[in-house]
């Protein structure tokens, strides 16, 4: 597994979602507000808070879906935060990996590793063998 430098704009990224996290954290009955901010290599950034429910959506999926909404189509890195995880750092649940793999195949993560360091890596190596569809 490739590990890529934390750059002071993965910082600043995982700043954005600590903020969105902080201005939209919402209670409710599932106490699990995650946040999450995806940069773009154009240098937009969007943020956005997950939806719960019973088919709840996760913070990534809301996320890619603001930005595409937007019209953007490339995408750099990505991170979901949530205020009691190490490093405020929470990684992408499977559905969320099978996602980003799908709408953008070549983006970088940013989470813990096994000891909590703080890492990014390449979404393939969060999801190797993923299922991919079959071109007819």
């Amino acid at each position: 597994m490739k590990f890529y430098e934390i750059t002071d704009k993965d910082k600043e990224l995982i700043n954005v979602a600590l903020n969105t996290l902080q201005n939209n954290f919402d209670d409710g009955i599932y106490h699990h507000t995650v946040g999450a901010a995806l940069s773009c290599p154009n240098g937009k950034i969007y943020s956005g808070v997950n939806c719960d429910g019973i088919h709840g959506s996760c913070a990534e999926y809301i996320t890619i879906g603001m930005a595409i909404s937007a019209g953007e189509r490339n995408f750099d890195t990505i991170v979901a935060v949530h205020d009691k995880a190490p490093n405020c750092l929470v990684a992408p649940c499977g559905n969320c990996r099978q996602m980003l793999i799908e709408y953008c195949p070549d983006i970088k993560v940013i989470l813990n590793d096994e000891s909590n360091k703080v890492v990014k890596v390449h979404i393939k190596d969060l999801l190797p063998f993923a299922w991919k569809s079959v071109q007819v």
